[in-house]
């Protein structure tokens, strides 16, 4: 089974690395992927509505986590 982006970001997060949104807009979402140090990696493309809404609340994973 396919994790859900949101899912996909939080595994990335808890690994150490980092995340940030690239654009964002209610058709949906590009978000870059960095090591830990900051280096792109890759990006991630979606027009998941669960992961629209995180995303609108905490464009970075250095910003606070969002209370659901």
């Amino acid at each position: 089974m396919a994790d859900s982006p949101l899912g996909k970001l939080a595994r990335w997060e808890d690994h150490g690395a980092i995340w940030r949104v690239k654009s964002l807009s209610h058709d949906g979402a590009v978000v870059e992927l960095l090591t830990c140090h900051g280096e792109s990696v890759d990006e991630m493309r979606s027009a998941d509505p669960e992961l629209l809404w995180y995303l609108a609340s905490r464009p970075s994973s250095e910003s606070p986590e969002v209370n659901t």
